[in-house]
C-alpha cells in the first residue's frame, strides 16, 4: 500500500535526520571522551539506528522480516552478503551482535548523504571505487581490513539484484581482501526484499515485503600464502554455495 510506503519512508527520514545531529554531536563526543569504550559506544549506537529503521518497515510499512540469525562478532569474522535491498544493512547489523561490522562501502556515500557520510567515517568504513583496477588501491582494502579489531562486511555483487538472484561477484574487492589474511567466513543470504530495492518500490511494495535470512559458518578462507588460485576457487565456492543457500530458503515458499 502507497500510503504506508510513503509514511515508513517519512519515518525512516525523520530518524536519520535526527540521528545525524544526535552523531555529529553527542555520539562523538562519547567516542572522544572515552576512548575504552569507543567500541561498545559505536556497537550500541548502530544496533539502535539499524532497529529503528527495521522498526519504521515493520510497524509502519507492514513488511514482514523474519527471525535474524547470529553471527558471533568477533575480530577475524568476515560476512559476505548478497545484496537485495536498501535494508541489507539493518539486518546484517542486527546479525552481528555485541560488536559492530565495518562495512565495505562505495566511496560515493563517504560525502555528501545525511548520517551515512558521517557514519563511514566513524566507524572507518573501508572505501572502495567499483570503477577502480589500480593495484595499489585494493592492496590498501586488504591491509585496512585485515588489521580491522571487529568483524567486517562485504557485498561481493557490488550493487543491488534486479531479479533477486544472486548476482555474478564483482572479485578485485573480495580477491583483496581474502588475500591479505585468513578469515572465519560467514555466508549471509537475504531474500523477500529484491522487490523493493530501489526507494520508488519501496514506497509502493513495502507492506508486501515477506523477507527472511539465513547464515552458513563459520568457513575458514584459504592461508593468503597457498596463492592466487586457491584463493579463486574459494570465491568460486562462496559464489555458488551463496546461490545453493538462497535456493534452500525459497523452499518452504515454493511447497
Amino acid at each position: 500500500m502507497k500510503i504506508r510506503g510513503t509514511l515508513s519512508i517519512a519515518v525512516a527520514a525523520m530518524t536519520l535526520v535526527v540521528a545525524d545531529v544526535l552523531q555529529r554531536t553527542i555520539i562523538s563526543m562519547a567516542v572522544f571522551l572515552f576512548p575504552p569504550r569507543r567500541n561498545a559506544i559505536l556497537a550500541s549506537w548502530q544496533q539502535c539506528m539499524a532497529r529503528s529503521v527495521l522498526w519504521a518497515v515493520t510497524r509502519v510499512g507492514g513488511a514482514t522480516v523474519g527471525g535474524i540469525p547470529n553471527i558471533p562478532a568477533r575480530d577475524g569474522v568476515l560476512v559476505i552478503m548478497n545484496h537485495q535491498s536498501l535494508i541489507d544493512i539493518p539486518l546484517v547489523v542486527r546479525s552481528l551482535r555485541p560488536s559492530y561490522p565495518r562495512i565495505v562501502t562505495r566511496e560515493r556515500y563517504a560525502s555528501g548523504k545525511p548520517l551515512i557520510s558521517h557514519m563511514v567515517r566513524l566507524y572507518q568504513y573501508p572505501t572502495v571505487d567499483p570503477r577502480s583496477t589500480v593495484r595499489g588501491h585494493l592492496s590498501g582494502l586488504g591491509t585496512e581490513t585485515a588489521g580491522s579489531p571487529v568483524p567486517v562486511v562485504i557485498f561481493p555483487e557490488g550493487t543491488r539484484t534486479r531479479d533477486g538472484e544472486v548476482g555474478r561477484f564483482k572479485r578485485p574487492g573480495l580477491r583483496a581482501v581474502l588475500s591479505a589474511r585468513s578469515w572465519e567466513v560467514w555466508l549471509a543470504v537475504a531474500d523477500g526484499y529484491w522487490q523493493c530495492a530501489r526507494l520508488k518500490d519501496f514506497q509502493s511494495s513495502v507492506s508486501d515485503i515477506r523477507g527472511s535470512m539465513t547464515v552458513d559458518g563459520p568457513i575458514t578462507s584459504p592461508d593468503p600464502d597457498s596463492g592466487p588460485e586457491a584463493i579463486e576457487t574459494f570465491i568460486d565456492e562462496m559464489e555458488n554455495r551463496m546461490g545453493q543457500m538462497l535456493s534452500e530458503l525459497r523452499e518452504p515458499v515454493k511447497a
